[in-house]
């Protein structure tokens, strides 16, 4: 990685402008889906894992769209000097935006984005939370519209097409990677990992 910016400066930078437990959760999701995801695409894990870890930086204290998030997360990721892959993967995850998805990490943080919030949902729900989910069970629940209502199942399956992956190996490897994290994603709070 271009920068020498460590794991636990990007983790006090989110705590500082995040103080949301969920939020603070859905980013730690979205790394640990990041970091599954970069060996398969020949990526620097840690790039990418912070890359999932800052993606929504700014969504708390700027959540309008119009005008806000993530336009000062890249404002803020540019000035601390974090690399240029970063925050235009940052700024490529919003559709609205217009920055084109171009690189294997940008796909992958458009496409694990919304499913780790999805998925993490569904651990809610369930006794067992993470353990033993199945893409099977995931997929059953995104049949059910009233489920987490605010979730686009088609920009979901969008995601998954636009990295080229099936749907249910993309289901079983972010499940995977949250399962591997999931003391701290399903605790009572999502204190410094």
């Amino acid at each position: 990685m271009e920068s020498e910016i460590s794991r636990d400066q990007a983790w006090d930078l989110l705590c500082e402008w995040t103080q949301s437990e969920s939020l603070r959760r859905h980013m730690l999701a979205v790394e640990a889906a990041m970091r599954a995801y970069a060996p398969r695409f020949g990526g620097d894990v840690e790039l990418w894992g912070l890359t999932g870890l800052l993606h929504d930086l700014d969504y708390e204290r700027y959540p309008n769209l119009e005008d806000g998030h993530p336009r000062h997360a890249v404002l803020e990721l540019r000035e601390r000097g974090y690399p240029e892959e970063l925050v235009r993967g940052v700024a490529s995850h919003a559709d609205f935006m217009g920055v084109p998805r171009e690189s294997a990490m940008e796909k992958t943080l458009y496409a694990v984005d919304e499913l780790c919030g999805f998925i993490l949902a569904c651990a809610y729900v369930r006794p067992e939370g993470l353990v033993g989910m199945t893409p099977k069970s995931v997929k059953k629940k995104l049949r059910q519209p009233s489920f987490a209502a605010a979730v686009n199942r088609e920009e979901l399956a969008h995601g998954a097409e636009e990295l080229g992956v099936d749907f249910d190996e993309h289901l079983q490897t972010v499940i995977s990677a949250l399962t591997e994290q999931r003391e701290q994603l399903m605790g009572a709070a999502a204190g410094r990992p």
